[in-house]
């Protein structure tokens, strides 16, 4: 019953010792200023990301608003620059012959 508590004890630490090691590579000795590092990247990449989609829907709403003021008869008949009571006269409808 010893044999197989030091077997495992010893395995145990030999898998302990692997991680050890293999975290003292990647991350180096200074674990915890590593870490708020890509914390900083990660909010850093998040503000960037952000930024991008803001960018693209400005961007979409000046192309979107160009194409519908080049194309002749879409949207509202009255111009945009017409005074506030233009708009609730309605269109004209042409008389029958």
């Amino acid at each position: 019953m010893a044999a197989q508590d030091y077997d495992s004890q010893l395995l145990e630490s030999v898998s302990v010792r692997r991680r050890r090691l293999r975290d003292a590579l990647l991350f180096g000795g200074e674990r915890q200023r590593r870490s708020v590092d890509e914390r900083l990247g990660k909010v850093f990449g998040g503000i960037v990301i952000a930024a991008v989609l803001c960018a693209g829907c400005v961007g979409w709403s000046f192309v979107s608003e160009r194409v519908l003021k080049e194309k002749p008869g879409a949207g509202t008949s009255v111009p945009r620059s017409a005074p506030f009571g233009a708009a609730e006269s309605g269109p004209v409808a042409a008389p029958y012959r």
